[in-house]
């Protein structure tokens, strides 16, 4: 089982914080709940590479949490724990802690939070661009929508020109990837135990983040700037056929992310310029969503999503001195699959006590149609029982796209939660 690099340091000094946190109060307010799940993943075409799993991938989830505050919600803390127990794939067996927290919340509109959480940035619903603050759990899915808990140091300021965050996080935290015996990886294994950092071979080098948000009649927008290591790792090719390390360079990225309102629509885009991966490179997403309320004469609702994903990044091999003695191959910047593409799909909600909510898309490449496509269904089974539906169709991939190596992974998955 994969412990993911927890900062030992981090964790301890929120323990010491948390419980200086419990100390008696006049009231208190504790919550614990939990989620059990049960999940078995069945691929309909055999593996692709030698040592893959054949069809089948069963494993169990388990998600606690726990939550405590005091009577007026100043003191806050808020741990929650994740592990996968996987019977395949021992790259995705693995133990994290998702948050684990002291907040402060002060009466004149301003926060500090203290411990590993996790902050989501964005608009879009193809494309998460300017989302950066966590690394991506890619042992979970390839859709980066999975985070690790992150180790920060989190300021809010909430006025009525709007909110100001600001942060110092360290305990850089690596991505994940499959294993030899995983789906959905490519065809060398990511050596996850020796990475490359830019600095020094350093990863406690202290990241910076912050980020302007607010609202204008219909609009909301935000605008951030982070420097610090990239969550996104290029690789370097060791030997011929041999090892992929990931290399994780220092960065300077702004971005901004948008909203516009309008009735029925709703206009969304995020764009970034980064500088650290070969040339500076812009990539921006942007489209719509319009709903069309309750359709066919029923309560449901039902969306509409169009997005073009733009990505102006390096591509290719080029030879670099990593400090490994020699010259090294390695990618000019980080992959994408979003480079030249347009999303469509459609999002239904039934509006129903079962919560039954369907989200069907497809991203198409415009130079190759390469094309990957996804289905996910959820209903609730009464009080504490749910269900979710999830498929991942890779088709027409071209030999020259990233979705190649995923060419055999079409799958289904099937999860049922417990909740407690």
């Amino acid at each position: 089982m994969a412990f993911r690099s927890l900062p030992i340091a981090a964790i301890g000094s929120l323990a010491a914080t948390a419980a200086a946190s419990f100390a008696p109060a006049a009231a208190q307010d504790i919550e614990f709940t939990a989620e059990v799940s049960a999940e078995l993943r069945y691929f309909a075409d055999g593996p692709a590479y030698a040592g893959q799993i054949e069809r089948w991938q069963p494993s169990i989830v388990l998600e606690p949490e726990l939550r405590w505050s005091d009577a007026d919600r100043t003191h806050q803390v808020a741990i929650l724990p994740f592990y996968r127990a996987d019977f395949q794939d021992e790259e995705r067996e693995h133990f994290d802690l998702r948050e684990a927290y002291y907040r402060y919340n002060d009466d004149d509109g301003w926060s500090v939070t203290l411990g590993l959480a996790k902050v989501f940035w964005g608009r879009t619903e193809s494309r998460h661009l300017v989302d950066i603050i966590n690394q991506s759990d890619s042992v979970e899915d390839i859709d980066e929508e999975d985070k690790l808990g992150q180790p920060m140091a989190h300021l809010s300021v909430l006025r009525n020109w709007g909110t100001l965050d600001f942060f110092v996080m360290t305990g850089f935290r690596d991505r994940t990837f499959p294993g030899a015996d995983g789906r959905l990886r490519f065809e060398l294994v990511v050596d996850t135990d020796d990475p490359i950092f830019e600095r020094d071979g350093r990863r406690a080098a202290p990241d910076f983040a912050a980020r302007y948000s607010h609202y204008v009649g219909s609009w909301d927008f935000g605008v951030a700037v982070f420097h610090g290591t990239s969550r996104e790792p290029r690789f370097a090719i060791e030997g011929a056929g041999g090892r992929i390390r990931p290399v994780y360079d220092r960065i300077t990225q702004g971005s901004i992310d948008l909203q516009y309102t309008k009735d029925a629509w709703l206009w969304k885009a995020e764009a970034i310029v980064r500088e650290g991966h070969g040339d500076a490179f812009f990539a921006a997403v942007a489209g719509f969503e319009y709903t069309l309320y309750q359709v066919f004469g029923t309560g449901a609702d039902l969306g509409l999503l169009t997005e073009y994903q733009h990505d102006g990044r390096d591509e290719g091999l080029v030879l670099e001195d990593l400090g490994l003695g020699a010259p090294t191959s390695v990618l000019a910047a980080p992959v994408t699959v979003a480079n030249d593409d347009v999303f469509m799909g459609a999002r239904l909600a039934l509006n129903d006590l079962k919560e039954t909510t369907l989200l069907v898309g497809g991203t198409i490449d415009v130079a190759d149609q390469s094309t990957g496509m996804f289905i996910e269904a959820e209903r609730r089974l009464g009080e504490n029982w749910a269900v979710e539906l999830q498929a991942r169709l890779f088709l027409n991939a071209d030999p020259g796209n990233v979705l190649f190596v995923f060419r055999e992974d079409d799958f289904l998955n099937l999860r049922v939660t417990r909740y407690f």
